[in-house]
């Protein structure tokens, strides 16, 4: 008997017509973008009391390895631990504060104070003190002198941290169901093919926003009409306490008023969008050419489309080259998940890869700038990852990374939304149904604002 599989969330998730639109509030108030005393409380109860990514464990392979993590005015190192080890602390010396390290990456046998030579091992306990018999600094008070602990923890490949150090384990704040639904994708195998950060000219959950919905593809990105299909009826939702996940079916277009060839032809042109699709289609076309007569017409039987063999070809070539995808689903096979990790995470993924986007105020404080920061991973044979690595790009001149078509469309529009945001007489956002999961996500930023999180 077949197991259940916990991608077949999506065979009895919510629909968008069951719905009930009056859990959450469909009016946004514009403020929360454009304002710094809302961006200077933002700071205080959320940012100072949520986990979030902070970069990849395979970012810190080796004892020592370290990378400093910032926000707004407050700066933390990341280090490896001579016993393997990820943990974090408060980049600042006990003795008088000085920052610890400086460059944003390196790797270190241990913390050295370059102001007074005070020095740390990487667990964070003070080692020696410059002149210790003569300044009396007795074993007891070099206890309480290690390093400031900040709660980190990791999933999925992933290392998240949180200032707050009383925060709750990262299990409780993502929920039980989540690392179930995650868990057969096999994030924590997979490697960065791109790393991009840059500043842009809008508020940080405009970048949230616009990743949270498919609305928006009809007039930002129309290219990809001729290729998916937006049926929103078709959708399918799943919310949690503070985070989201959805589903749009990935489907070419009018596929069922299309003969075969034409649904062929489809995928055939999905690479321009979604190049990962690439990898998949040698097989793809070898299973496509199974089903053409000795003249070449193309006949698919019944239950057989150009979908069904795309998401064949992407299960025989994934397992193929070594990645275990059995607990996946065929539709995981060629559908991606969008997941929502309040308060700055959004990913998409299906089998064999993900792209994830968050979003941070910029650290001048401006509400009209944040960062941005792209990374994309995929599962890669041993043999390959090292010919697929890439070093962290950060863009300086603005408009001079080239994204890919869909993303640089994106990058373009959110400053345009900022700039009318701005307007004194827009005080709110009117959403319409399909921007739910909008919706959902703001009931959480109104919960940290009132502090009742």
């Amino acid at each position: 008997m077949q197991s259940t599989k916990p991608g077949e969330w999506v065979d009895t998730g919510t629909r968008l017509d069951e719905i009930d639109f009056t859990r959450w509030r469909m009016n946004i108030p514009t403020d929360r973008y454009t304002s710094p005393e809302i961006a200077e409380q933002e700071h205080e109860r959320i940012w100072m009391r949520v986990w979030r990514v902070v970069g990849r464990e395979n970012e810190l392979p080796n004892v020592g390895d370290w990378k400093e993590y910032k926000i707004g005015d407050q700066a933390y190192v990341i280090v490896r631990g001579k016993d393997g080890v990820i943990r974090g602390f408060v980049n600042a010396c006990r003795h008088r504060g000085n920052q610890l390290c400086t460059g944003g990456s390196g790797n270190v046998k241990r913390f050295l104070c370059p102001y007074h030579l005070w020095s740390y091992d990487l667990d964070g306990r003070l080692r020696g003190v410059l002149r210790e018999t003569e300044n009396v600094v007795t074993p007891p008070e070099k206890e309480g002198l290690s390093l400031l602990p900040i709660p980190v923890e990791c999933f999925a490949g992933f290392i998240f941290l949180n200032p707050d150090p009383a925060a709750e384990p990262l299990s409780e704040y993502l929920g039980p169901e989540v690392a179930d639904l995650l868990a057969p994708y096999r994030l924590d195998e997979m490697y960065t093919v791109m790393d991009v950060r840059e500043s842009l000219n809008c508020n940080w959950k405009v970048v949230m926003d616009a990743f949270e919905e498919g609305y928006h593809i009809s007039g930002i990105h129309p290219e990809l009409l001729r290729v998916i299909t937006i049926d929103p009826s078709t959708s399918r939702y799943k919310f949690f306490d503070k985070h989201s996940v959805s589903m749009a079916p990935f489907d070419v277009a009018n596929a069922s008023t299309y003969g075969p060839q034409e649904q062929v032809d489809g995928i055939l042109e999905l690479p321009g969008t979604f190049p990962s699709v690439q990898a998949h289609l040698p097989r793809f076309s070898e299973l496509v050419d199974g089903y053409r007569s000795a003249d070449g017409e193309l006949e698919f039987p019944e239950g057989v489309t150009a979908r069904t063999l795309l998401q064949r070809a992407t299960r025989e070539t994934l397992t193929g080259m070594g990645l275990d995808v059995s607990d996946l689903t065929d539709a995981q096979m060629s559908d991606n998940h969008g997941w929502v990790l309040f308060p700055n995470f959004f990913m998409t993924i299906r089998a064999g890869e993900a792209t994830i986007i968050m979003a941070e105020p910029h650290p001048d404080g401006d509400p009209n700038r944040c960062f941005w920061h792209i990374k994309s991973f995929m599962w890669l044979p041993e043999e390959f990852r090292e010919s697929f690595k890439v070093e962290p790009v950060e863009v300086e001149e603005p408009g001079s990374y080239p994204y890919f078509l869909a993303l640089q469309q994106d990058y373009e529009q959110m400053p345009r939304q900022q700039v009318g945001l701005r307007n004194n007489r827009l005080e709110f956002m009117s959403l319409v149904k399909e921007e739910i999961v909008i919706a959902h996500y703001h009931s959480v930023v109104d919960r940290y604002l009132e502090g009742a999180v």
